[in-house]
């Protein structure tokens, strides 16, 4: 598939890896607990990769890590992580760092992700993922930070974008704007969450579409689906449910930017038996032939549980 690119004008970006090192992995799902039993007593895992909360198995060598060992032998995996705290003014938490780099060459991950946001400041870590105010002041802060992490763990970062339901009155760039000069100060990657992009657009009456096109579709790595929930007047970000139509369209222009990266469908809240989840990212496959599920994102007030997936 032919990538297009953005109309957008921007500058070059750094020298980084190459395709190589960023392979288009397949379709794949977050580990979870609940998928345990199923995965270790079934050979085939039915994905193409897994990626796992970071946090979850660092410092982890029990059963879940046992999981682990014997999946990372039958397919890819990739580390996700929750609590770098990039964006924080707080100084960077190298032994939080260390123990991410030690879990990274014990398990040989394709690439260790994170998001852009801060998660906490003055050493309280706040369990949510916090938006960035969009300034040049803040851009600079970021990217010094970045470079350090890539320094440290001796390979480039991939920052998410996450669901924001505020925004500050003093930004003054936009977040794709943002995002893709971060990527060409430090030669980061991205990890384009397209359900964030929906939420996010929907909160903030913006054009998810125009988001998706002004970014630079060569540093996109990954990509995640996921199901919000529909408060009437605010999307939130729950992971509870099957990808509502508009995210499959959504994803469907971002892989045909891209030229088709690694997709990864998160579920967090009632999360439904392996086979099922399966079938979900499987749908992938009709969206990029032309076939669109029809469905809408979870009803608010259903008395279904939210959960966080900092802590999934």
């Amino acid at each position: 598939m032919l990538r297009e690119h953005s109309t957008s004008e921007r500058g070059p970006a750094q020298p980084g890896p190459s395709a190589a090192e960023f392979p288009c992995l397949g379709l794949g799902v977050g580990l979870r607990t609940q998928h345990f039993h199923y995965l270790m007593h079934h050979d085939d895992p039915m994905v193409d990769w897994f990626e796992i909360i970071s946090e979850n198995f660092i410092d982890n060598h029990g059963y879940a890590r046992h999981v682990l060992d014997r999946l990372r032998c039958q397919c890819p995996i990739v580390m996700h992580g929750v609590s770098m705290n990039i964006g924080s003014t707080d100084p960077l938490d190298f032994e939080y760092l260390g123990k991410l780099k030690a879990l990274a060459e014990a398990i040989q991950p394709q690439w260790i992700s994170d998001h852009l946001c801060w998660t906490g400041v003055a050493g309280v870590n706040s369990h949510d993922l916090l938006p960035m105010p969009l300034t040049e002041e803040s851009l600079c802060h970021v990217a010094r930070r970045v470079e350090r992490v890539q320094d440290y763990l001796g390979r480039p970062l991939v920052l998410e974008n996450p669901s924001t339901y505020l925004q500050y009155q003093h930004s003054t760039l936009t977040e794709w704007d943002y995002l893709a000069e971060l990527v060409t100060r430090t030669g980061c990657k991205l990890l384009l969450d397209v359900n964030n992009v929906y939420v996010t657009c929907f909160n903030h009456g913006e054009d998810p579409e125009h988001y998706i096109r002004q970014l630079p579709h060569d540093s996109i790595v990954q990509i995640h689906l996921a199901g919000p929930s529909d408060h009437g007047d605010i999307l939130i970000d729950t992971h509870d449910g099957p990808v509502p139509t508009r995210v499959w369209e959504l994803y469907r222009l971002a892989q045909r930017l891209t030229g088709g990266v690694s997709t990864l469908l998160e579920w967090d809240a009632r999360i439904p038996p392996y086979p099922e989840l399966v079938a979900e990212v499987r749908k992938a496959r009709s969206v990029m032939a032309g076939i669109l599920p029809e469905c809408e994102a979870t009803a608010a007030g259903s008395g279904l549980p939210v959960s966080n997936p900092l802590v999934s």
